[in-house]
């Protein structure tokens, strides 16, 4: 039982954590297996790479399907409330990532069941999983929650000034301008204020030149400002451990923490 639980303790420290020797190998390993799956996964979406190297493509597929497949399931082994881990969101995105290929073997491509092919598009969400490798990801999260408050006054005043800069527009600007009504002349505002400029619509009055030149310079602001509030709460957080609670896999502990701060099961 003793080492059935070592065993156990052994394999989570390998796969949900970093700080380890094992750790990082594996995770170094599994990020490249990601990469080489996605990429391949891109390169068959290719017809004419399809029908030349399409066998290839699947045994390849296969390959890293029954690598994936291992490692959910070591995952599962290893902790100590599976459901956790299941119905996480990283257990969710490697289930997804797993279930399309399966589908396949067992379901050939029948006419009615062609729509199933659509699943396979699911296997790009192993990417996501990428996140987990990165020490910073926590740090990262981190401040976005804590700037949450300030981004969303932000993006609600900026929200004001385009109803506002967009209906001043229509009332100065004529129809055959292109501003035929005010959630056009918005459109046009959003546009214009994150510089990206489609040039469907234009102000054709010196006055709405003007107003379009002044909305232009200040949009280069605005846009860093979400920037720089991310980047002051970055600045003041604190490097968290990699390391994964046995119990309940959440992360983000301090570096000297003897306890998950979760669900208290001792670290």
């Amino acid at each position: 039982m003793t080492q059935m639980s070592n065993w156990k303790q052994r394999v989570h420290e390998i796969i949900f954590e970093a700080d380890t020797k094992g750790g990082k190998l594996f995770d170094v390993v599994l990020l490249w297996s990601i990469l080489i799956s996605v990429i391949v996964v891109m390169m068959e979406s290719v017809e004419s790479l399809k029908a030349q190297y399409g066998t290839y493509f699947t045994c390849i597929e296969l390959a890293f399907t029954l690598l994936f497949s291992i490692e959910y399931i070591a995952r599962i082994i290893s902790i100590k409330k599976p459901l956790k881990y299941i119905f996480s969101f990283y257990g969710i995105v490697d289930l997804l990532s797993i279930l399309p290929t399966f589908l396949g073997i067992f379901i050939t491509g029948t006419q009615s069941l062609s729509v199933i092919r659509s699943l396979r598009l699911l296997r790009v969400f192993r990417v996501l999983k990428l996140g987990r490798f990165l020490s910073e990801a926590n740090t990262l999260k981190t401040a976005m929650l804590a700037s949450k408050q300030k981004i969303i006054v932000f993006l609600f005043a900026v929200m004001s000034a385009t109803v506002i800069l967009g209906t001043l527009m229509y009332l100065i600007e004529s129809k055959e301008a292109g501003f035929t009504s005010i959630p056009r002349s918005i459109y046009w505002a959003i546009v214009t204020l994150t510089t990206v400029g489609y040039g469907d619509i234009a102000p054709q009055t010196v006055l709405g030149q003007m107003i379009a030149s002044f909305i232009m310079i200040i949009g280069y602001g605005i846009i860093a400002v979400p920037t720089g509030i991310v980047g002051a709460e970055i600045s003041k957080s604190n490097t968290v451990s990699t390391q994964s609670c046995s119990n309940c896999s959440q992360e983000g502990h301090d570096h000297n923490a003897e306890y998950c701060k979760h669900c208290g099961e001792h670290l």
